[in-house]
């Protein structure tokens, strides 16, 4: 078993706008692309960011090996109890997924 971060070449985690969060997992290979697409379940992502599972979209995409998460930010970005203005620190969180 190993984290998530360990196995891929890079997560990365920004604002897709004010109200919605996304999260790039680039695999990097193709081997660590299935590991990761088959073994990382999107109820496990939401469990994880705390979000019901059917408000976040997936996208696996094999031509790139990467797997992307979006899902709405828990506040408005900019406001008064916004943590994480530019959405960076999200994809601390998810490395820790052990796989």
């Amino acid at each position: 078993m190993t984290d998530l971060r360990s196995l891929v070449s890079k997560i990365r985690s920004k604002n897709a706008g004010p109200f919605w969060l996304t999260i790039d997992i680039f695999c990097g290979t193709a081997e660590a692309f299935d590991q990761v697409s088959g073994g990382l379940s999107t109820s496990r992502v939401a469990a994880v960011f705390g979000a019901e599972e059917q408000s976040l979209k997936r996208f696996d995409i094999p031509e790139l090996n990467v797997v992307k998460f979006s899902l709405p930010r828990p506040t408005v970005q900019g406001a008064i109890d916004d943590r994480d203005m530019h959405g960076a620190s999200w994809a601390a969180l998810i490395g820790e997924i052990v796989l």
